[in-house]
């Protein structure tokens, strides 16, 4: 096709579900929009693949029954009776033992922690509910509020390893922000007996950026897969459109999804060096997920911690555990995943290599595991998956502004005092569409 003879209202670079919703939002108003997509397939990090004729993420995926925004999208969409809301375990190994703590008596009777911790681990949940203003926090590392919160023995054998198995040497940079938020959506996920709920849609997250793309096209979206953007074209500091291995896609505004690097790439000719260095000011960690389809199961447990410092991983989810085997023609599906550096060995390994790596591991837990067990494996990397949110991180974060007039930023680094997820990538999507639209009425 060319390009330059399909000049659209807005184009949106990124097909994860922040950038399908903004598209959708766009849409709707009766914009023209075209989304670019690089990867063969859409979604994002909830990109999937297919086992037994089922599509499966290729990183663990679930949302929150507090997860507002991406279920009201769903009802938007026609598609409430899709959602799937499933009790689950979470549980604890920790001194070559599995405990279990998934709801507040599990709590009273863990017994990694003296009575007292327990009451004090117990109690977090309250002072977590009790934060009214999170801007309180962000003068704090996570490590240093964990431990005026709940105590150092609290910290030590519960939340220390935690941090230092996801973030490594970033640990104690970690925001008290950004780990206050988790324990809330956890919080905010439970049940009236105390036992977390989680949801799931019918057929995979995949099944619902379909739809959601359906209905971008119903309104008269056009979406590319498989079609990198790899230059901006910008004329008197107003982006003019977009440039696809040298073809031109003109377009009144460009909203860009990707990871502030990879947009600081594209934005460098165009801006000064010092708003390409804030852009990259942002740091970020890359995830190895390596997924096993066992035929059977490891545990009756969904999301099990590893707050063992000798494991490469601080958690096995075991995703069968929140949705049923026989969805996979029988199969148990067990992620495995790590946050690393690009730069880590163990980003590099081999297929095989992960696998064996794991296997050594995994076995310590689960001693009665066969190599012969697992059936098929996976092994997906994303080298931006998860920003470092640091202390005074709202200092950090970009407008979703810039200084190119008609561009507008909209990334994972830029959900703040949320954390990453599909949730916030939704509200994000419906924010930047307002902004992108509200410029354009003015326009055109």
């Amino acid at each position: 096709m060319s390009w330059n003879e399909a000049r659209s209202d807005a184009v949106v670079i990124g097909a994860g579900f922040c950038g399908l919703t903004a598209a959708y939002e766009l849409a709707k108003r009766g914009l023209r929009v075209t989304v670019l997509e690089q990867e063969p397939e859409i979604g994002g990090l909830a990109g999937s693949f297919v086992v037994n004729g089922t599509r499966l993420e290729k990183f663990y995926h679930h949302w929150f029954t507090s997860d507002r925004h991406v279920i009201e999208l769903i009802h938007d969409l026609g598609a409430g009776d899709q959602i799937l809301l499933r009790s689950t375990r979470t549980g604890m190994f920790y001194a070559n033992k599995m405990l279990r703590l998934s709801s507040p008596f599990d709590v009273l009777r863990f017994k990694a922690l003296p009575p007292i911790d327990r009451i004090r681990l117990g109690l977090l949940a309250l002072r977590v509910k009790a934060v009214r203003n999170w801007k309180e926090l962000e003068t704090l590392s996570a490590s240093a509020w964990l431990r005026q919160t709940a105590g150092d023995r609290v910290y030590e054998v519960v939340w220390e390893p935690l941090l230092r198995g996801k973030f490594g040497v970033y640990a104690d940079d970690v925001s008290a922000v950004w780990f206050w938020n988790k324990l809330k959506l956890r919080g905010g996920s439970r049940g009236k007996g105390g036992g977390e709920q989680l949801a799931y849609f019918r057929g995979g997250f995949s099944a619902l950026a379909e739809r959601l793309a359906a209905q971008v096209r119903k309104y008269g979206g056009d979406i590319y897969t498989a079609t990198k953007v790899t230059a901006l074209a910008v004329s008197q500091a107003r982006c003019q459109g977009v440039f696809i291995d040298g073809d031109f896609l003109p377009a009144s505004t460009v909203i860009a999804t990707p990871a502030l690097p990879i947009i600081a790439d594209l934005l460098e000719p165009h801006v000064t060096q010092a708003y390409v260095q804030r852009l990259r000011r942002i740091k970020y960690l890359a995830s190895l997920c390596l997924v096993l389809e066992l035929d059977r199961s490891l545990s009756k447990t969904y999301w099990l911690n590893v707050n063992d410092p000798g494991f490469p991983f601080v958690a096995v989810i075991e995703h069968t555990n929140l949705e049923p085997p026989n969805t996979y023609g029988g199969r148990h599906i067990v992620y495995v995943s790590k946050y690393l550096p690009e730069t880590d060995q163990y980003f590099q390994f081999t297929h095989e290599e992960v696998l064996n790596y794991a296997l050594l591991h995994l076995r310590k837990m689960f001693p009665k595991l066969e190599r012969d067990w697992i059936k098929e494996y996976h092994v997906w990397r994303a080298r931006y998956s998860q920003p470092i949110v640091e202390r005074r991180y709202s200092e950090l974060v970009p407008s979703p502004s810039t200084p190119v007039s008609g561009l507008y930023l909209a990334s994972m680094a830029q959900i703040y005092p949320e954390d990453r997820g599909t949730n916030y990538a939704v509200r994000e999507g419906r924010r930047v569409a307002a902004l992108v639209s509200e410029d354009l009425v003015r326009r055109l």
